[in-house]
This record gives C-alpha cells, structure tokens and sequence, in this order.
C-alpha cells in the first residue's frame, strides 16, 4: 500500500500494523504542496493495492498521477473524503480572486488536529478489508490513542494565558489547531493555505502592523516560508522567530510526539 506523505503514513502504519506494508512517496519533511513525483514514484503508485492521499489538493503535483491510478483500477482512499472540512475564514487568507487562497478555500492541513485525524481511521478499515486487511481492532486501539492524545495536547495548549493564545505561522498551516484549541490566528507570512503562493509588500507590511497592534509573542516559520521576508518582518517588530516542523515527523516516526512536539513548541514561545 502507497501513502503520499510521512505524517498521515503515520497514522496509516499504526492501523495497518504487521498486515501490509506501507511506503511513502514522499521523504520525511518534504512540502507536499511543492514535491513532484520521479517516474517510480508513479509506477509505485500504479502497482498499489491501495493508495491513500490526504486529498484537497494538498498533493499538488499527484493529482494527474492519482487520477490515472484510479482510471487504471488502483483503490484510492481520500482521507479529506471523511473528515470535516476546515474553510479559511475572512482576514486569514488572501484577500484575492484565487479560490484556493481566498476565505471559503477548503484547509487540507488536517492532521493538526488529532480529532480530525480520528475521524478518517474509522472509513479506512473497511477500504483495507477490500484489499485483505483486517484491521478492526486496530482501528479501534488507533481512535482511542487519537483521543488520548487530543487530551494531551489540549493540556499543553490550554497552558497558554489566554491573552496570549496568537499565532502568525509560515503559510496557513495551523487552522485546525488553532479552532480546535482556542486560538486566533492572526495571520501568516505567505497568506495562502500553499506555500506555492507569494505575499505582497502590502500584505507584510499589514501582518507587521497585525503583530504590533495584537502583541504577538512568536512567529512560527515552516518549511518553505522565506527566511529573508520571516527575519524582515521579525525586525520590523521585534518578536521571536520559532521552528514549527509542521511536515516532518520526529525521530521515533510517531503521529503522537509529532503532535506533542508541534504543542510544546508552540506553548513555550507563547507563555
């Protein structure tokens, strides 16, 4: 079976346990909006099982692959397809006619919520019986670790004085998170939720007066935010500037100290 990238294989890996093999197309902390896939990548993917996509448009350069693999009989599995769909609200994306930035764009960065993550474990058990894996119990055991952790990361997040609870990220990774915890999000370096998008001078210097006017104690730089426009906005307002690995799974290759990690780092910056 063929997972799009390592966070949600994660998660996949954990249900599927020993029944099947899992492979990844893409290498651990890859942008997903940015990566293409090689020749073999394709071919892997046309001689799945199942493939399994996060959907949304998040694998941006798969679509044409995974159109072919569906024409060609490959199952595919949508997470986005079972989950509730986060939209971009007015004043956290791009105020322009693109509609995969503009406010009612569909957020595909669901697995920063691990409630979210839970609701597609269920769906996903009877598409990996169709291809001979009986994973009912583990799917199961998968939903009850996810709801353990959401208490987790609820306890960490929750820490944060209330006044405090902003975050201005990379792009607009963190919608999830942030509705899910009781944060506002306040803005982002690239307004868009790609990091394909660019900002404008009119828009940095808006998010500059938005940090100022909102006392925001951090911003939260991602894979594929630029380091000149993060350190330009940082010395116009004088915050810190913050590591998040919101695409890269930490060493023990867990969705669970992904999530605690991301958490931590976040509640820290804040207090």
């Amino acid at each position: 079976m063929v997972v799009t990238y390592a966070v949600l294989a994660a998660v996949v890996s954990e249900v599927v346990g020993d029944a099947a093999d899992v492979t990844v197309l893409m290498p651990n902390g890859a942008d997903p909006h940015e990566w293409s896939p090689s020749a073999k990548d394709i071919e892997t993917m046309l001689n799945a099982d199942l493939v399994i996509d996060n959907g949304l448009g998040l694998e941006g350069n798969l679509q044409d692959p995974l159109k072919e693999a569906a024409a060609q009989g490959v199952s595919v599995f949508t997470v986005s397809d079972h989950i509730t769909i986060r939209t971009v609200k007015a004043g956290e994306g791009a105020e322009v006619d693109d509609p995969d930035q503009a406010p009612g764009a569909q957020d595909p960065h669901l697995w920063m919520d691990p409630l979210t993550m839970k609701q597609w474990v269920g769906p996903l058990v009877p598409a990996l019986q169709a291809v001979g894996i009986d994973a009912a119990d583990s799917g199961t055991a998968v939903e009850a670790e996810l709801d353990a952790l959401n208490a987790e990361v609820a306890t960490i997040l929750e820490a944060v004085p209330a006044d405090r609870r902003k975050l201005v990220t990379g792009h607009e990774s963190l919608g999830y998170l942030a509705e899910r915890y009781g944060y506002d999000l306040v803005g982002a370096v690239i307004p868009a939720i790609t990091t394909q998008a660019e900002a404008s001078a009119g828009e940095l210097a808006a998010l500059s007066q938005k940090i100022t006017a909102a006392g925001v104690p951090a911003i939260f730089t991602e894979g594929g935010t630029p380091a000149s426009t993060v350190e330009a906005i940082a010395g116009d307002t004088g915050v810190t500037v913050v590591e998040l690995s919101t695409h890269t799974l930490p060493g023990d290759g867990t969705y669970r100290t992904f999530m605690l990690d991301i958490s931590n780092t976040i509640a820290e910056a804040l207090r």
